[in-house]
C-alpha cells in the first residue's frame, strides 16, 4: 500500500510549478512591454506625439465654423481646440488667444480664418510650443499694418460708404473704435458666404458675431511667422480678402502656399481641403 504523500513531499513537487510560473508571468510582463519601443524601432515610425490643433475663427463667424474641420483631425486621431475669438480689439483678442495656448502641453499648430490670421500671428510670437502656423483665406499682417488696409480696395468690404456693406451698432455716426460691425445680409450673402447653399447663408447671416471697428483698424504685433513656419490657403474666388492680396502676404512670409476653388468660407464649403493642408503642417512640424 502506498503511503500517502507527506506535506514535505508535497511542497517539493509544488515548488517547480511556483517557480515556473513566476518565470512565466515575468515573460509575459516583458512581452507586453516590448512592443512599444520594439514595434517603433522595427518599421522606423516615430512616437512623437500629435500636435493639438487649435483653430481661431474670424470675424462674423465663431468655432461652430470650423465644425467640418474638427470632425475630421478628430477622426484622424488628433486633439482639436476651436476656441471662441472675441473679436474685441487684436492686441485683446491675441492675448486671450495666447493665454489660452499657455494651458497647453505639448507641439501646437495654431490655425486661422480671415480676421483670425491676424490674431495667431499676434498671439503665436514668442511661444516656442507652436510649431506651425496656418492661414485659410486669412490676414498675415506685418508689425504695423492692420486687416482693413491690408484687404484692399479689391474687397468686397472697401467702400466709400460704410453703411452700405455693414450694420452699425449703435447706429451712431461717426463710429468709434467700439462700435460692432455685422455684416448686412446682402453682404453675407453676395460676398461673405459665396459657395454655400441659400439655407446655409441665411443661416450664416442670422448667427454671425460682430467685429468692433477698432479690431478691424489695429495696427499689428511683432509677427509669428518671423520664426515660425507657415502654410498659406488661398481661396481663388475670395471676395473679401482677394486672391493677389493673400498670395502677397503668404509670399512675404515664406509660407507654403495651396491654392483651392473656394470662396472666402472655404473652411465651410471645402473642409476636406482645409483639413488636409492642416494635416501636412502638422506632420511637416513633427521632423
Amino acid at each position: 500500500m502506498t503511503s500517502p504523500p507527506t506535506h514535505a513531499s508535497l511542497r517539493a513537487r509544488r515548488r517547480p510549478f511556483t517557480v515556473a510560473a513566476t518565470l512565466t508571468a515575468a515573460v509575459l510582463i516583458l512581452v507586453s512591454l516590448a512592443p512599444a519601443s520594439g514595434a517603433a524601432a522595427l518599421d522606423g515610425t516615430s512616437r512623437t506625439a500629435k500636435p493639438t490643433i487649435v483653430l481661431v475663427h474670424g470675424a462674423w463667424a465663431d468655432a461652430s465654423s470650423w465644425n467640418g474641420v474638427v470632425k475630421r483631425l478628430q477622426d484622424e486621431g488628433y486633439a482639436v481646440r476651436a476656441i471662441a475669438n472675441p473679436l474685441r480689439s487684436l492686441s485683446g483678442d491675441a492675448a486671450s488667444v495666447k493665454t489660452f495656448l499657455e494651458t497647453l502641453t505639448g507641439p501646437i499648430v495654431l490655425v486661422g480664418h480671415s480676421y483670425g490670421g491676424a490674431v495667431i500671428t499676434n498671439a503665436a510670437t514668442g511661444n516656442p510650443d507652436v510649431k506651425a502656423l496656418v492661414y485659410v483665406n486669412a490676414f498675415a499682417p506685418d508689425a504695423g499694418e492692420s486687416a482693413t488696409a491690408l484687404a484692399g480696395p479689391d474687397s468686397a468690404l472697401s467702400v466709400a460708404d460704410p453703411t452700405t456693406v455693414f450694420d452699425l451698432v449703435p447706429a451712431t455716426l461717426p463710429p468709434t473704435a467700439d462700435t460692432d460691425l455685422y455684416l448686412k445680409r446682402s453682404t453675407v450673402l453676395d460676398s461673405f458666404a459665396s459657395g454655400l447653399s441659400s439655407d446655409d447663408k441665411a443661416v450664416v447671416a442670422a448667427t454671425q458675431r460682430p467685429a468692433t471697428v477698432g479690431a478691424l483698424n489695429e495696427p499689428s504685433g511683432t509677427p509669428a511667422w518671423r520664426t515660425i513656419p507657415s502654410w498659406n490657403l488661398i481661396g481663388t474666388r475670395d471676395r473679401i480678402i482677394p486672391r493677389d492680396v493673400q498670395e502677397t502676404m503668404a509670399k512675404r512670409a515664406g509660407s507654403t502656399i495651396v491654392e483651392y476653388n473656394a470662396g472666402h468660407v472655404g473652411l465651410m464649403t471645402d473642409p476636406r481641403t482645409v483639413t488636409h493642408v492642416i494635416e501636412r503642417a502638422a506632420r511637416a512640424s513633427a521632423h
